[in-house]
């Protein structure tokens, strides 16, 4: 009888590829100093580059400052008290991730930049808007896109913190007020630091917000020198100080829930919310009516409109092809990255060994460098594979043609390694669900390890990997700067024609595939919202 091969060998194997695919992209950036144009560079460092650099720390400063005011008070707020409609609120708070930080971008420039519906009606009742095409007005924005990654999990976090926390503040004489700051907020760090982590990984990634409000920040810079001086390698470079920059973020959430344990003082009972007074009700309800409204209600009424009033005057057959081509790129790279997700969570189960604790750390680092970084990454990576190939074929008689560049295969490489994040974390929490002891049970009965995953693990994880998969097809047709930077040539999928129509000021064109982006994020964002907070992790996680 023909030996039974183990599976085990393979799965160290498996994730060493994931590895190196994660961690190619980094070091081609990283190497491309080997060649640097002096004359060039010199011009960047006097001129460009400390520009770029000082736009997109102040505006992450920014943006995290009003995320964290934001997210954490509407957290506090709808957790800890009750006023009229905080039911509604405390799931609807989070549909602002529906629309993606560009599409809001545009609807926010067509009401109130100079030539804006709003900055016109308010010039005509004698009242001047502040000029919105500026780092406040993108911090704004980004901060209203953003705030809910700092609203879920400080929500779930003072959910699940109890009322014995506060009890404990009140037994030393605090007030609730003081509690929260001294006992509750503490408790609530790691999550909240979580949640910014991932505000600051979404704001230095953000590539389409940034171009419209002419920010200059790095992803926009490597986009100009790419396609502005036609250099790689400058793109190359400047991708290196933008990747050393997320590095750093990525450093400081680690350091600052380094080791620690927050544990609460007794599971106890919920936090029970209180009553606001008579006078404070209607002001917490005007309030979370506002942000509500100026973040999701409002934009989607306002693209509905110009999709209705407008968008049959632009649904031509080229549509069709848009449509097409971002359900083909968002179906394969959902599936192929659910599939390798499942891969890696599976491949950690098996092993405890440190080595692979920090394999799959490195295979999960790509949601931390911004699409733009990973996008020159990829293509610096297949030219040289490419260059390889040439050189091969032709030694071998061949015909030397590139096989990698502008193809719908390295642009599904870069979705895999920037979102394997997202699918591997609900398949590794439902795995982690799995008891060791069905694993035993099943294996003592003759079970090899490819029969136990497909027989015991798959039935349990199936939902898991279908819910992952969804997620990841949503970020992939909302993704912009990967898509625009590594389609094959003539491809254009609903978020890249979003950015070239409102590149022209095209607003009312733009509606139509804004509308159907946004209205694909609709499904999962009212999923994740109607979830209990108390049962609900926050997804994309950098930990």
């Amino acid at each position: 009888m023909p030996r039974r091969v183990s599976l085990f060998p393979l799965w160290p194997i498996g994730v060493a590829v994931l590895v190196v695919m994660a961690a190619a992209p980094l070091i081609a950036i990283m190497t491309s100093f080997r060649a640097i144009d002096v004359s060039l560079w010199a011009h960047l460092i006097h001129h460009v580059l400390p520009g770029y650099a000082s736009e997109t720390v102040l505006l992450l400063g920014i943006v995290l400052v009003l995320t964290l005011l934001l997210g954490v008070g509407l957290a506090w707020l709808t957790t800890a008290y009750t006023f009229p409609g905080v039911r509604l609120f405390r799931w609807a708070l989070v549909l602002p991730l529906a629309i993606p930080a560009y599409v809001l971008a545009f609807v926010y420039l067509a009401w109130f930049d100079v030539t804006g519906s709003v900055t016109a009606w308010a010039r005509t009742a004698g009242v001047v808007l502040p000029e919105i095409r500026n780092r406040w007005g993108a911090a704004v924005t980004l901060a209203l896109a953003f705030y809910p990654y700092v609203y879920l999990p400080a929500r779930l976090a003072f959910a699940s913190t109890g009322a014995r926390a506060l009890e404990v503040g009140q037994t030393l004489g605090l007030t609730r007020r003081a509690a929260f700051w001294q006992v509750v907020l503490p408790l609530a760090r790691p999550a909240i630091v979580g949640g910014a982590a991932l505000v600051g990984f979404e704001t230095l990634a953000d590539f389409g917000l940034v171009s419209l409000f002419g920010i200059d920040t790095l992803s926009v810079g490597i986009y100009k020198a790419w396609y502005g001086l036609f250099s790689l390698p400058t793109a190359m470079q400047i991708a290196a100080v933008l990747a050393l920059t997320a590095m750093l973020l990525l450093a400081l959430e680690q350091w600052a829930r380094r080791a620690a344990r927050y544990t609460t003082p007794g599971r106890g009972a919920a936090l029970t919310p209180q009553p606001l007074s008579p006078l404070l009700a209607p002001v917490a309800s005007v309030l979370c009516t506002a942000v509500l409204l100026v973040a999701w209600a409002a934009p989607l009424v306002q693209l509905v409109s110009w999709a209705w009033l407008e968008g049959q005057a632009f649904l031509t057959l080229r549509y069709a092809s848009f449509f097409g081509h971002s359900l083909l790129l968002g179906t394969s790279g959902a599936l192929v990255t659910a599939v390798l997700a499942l891969f890696l969570a599976y491949a950690q189960r098996r092993s405890r060994h440190p080595t692979m604790g920090w394999a799959v750390r490195v295979a999960l680092l790509g949601y931390a460098l911004p699409g733009a970084v990973l996008a020159v990454g990829v293509v610096a990576v297949v030219s040289a594979l490419d260059r390889l190939w040439i050189a091969a074929a032709k030694l071998a008689n061949l015909p030397a043609t590139p096989v990698l560049a502008g193809t719908i295969a390295a642009l599904l490489a870069a979705y895999t390694v920037r979102f394997l994040v997202v699918a591997f974390q609900p398949i590794h929490a439902a795995l982690m669900r799995i008891t060791p002891s069905m694993d035993e049970a099943a294996q003592s009965l003759g079970a090899s390890p490819l029969q136990v995953l497909t027989r015991v693990h798959w039935p349990l994880v199936r939902p898991a990997l279908a819910g992952a998969a969804a997620f990841v097809f949503i970020d992939i047709v909302k993704e912009l700067p990967i898509t625009l930077m590594t389609r094959p040539f003539g491809w254009e999928t609903l978020a890249t024609r979003i950015f070239e129509l409102t590149n022209d000021g095209r607003w009312e064109a733009a509606a139509l595939p804004a509308l159907a982006v946004t209205l694909a994020g609709l499904l999962p964002t009212l999923l994740l919202a109607r979830t209990d907070p108390t049962h609900t992790t926050p997804r994309n996680s950098p930990c």
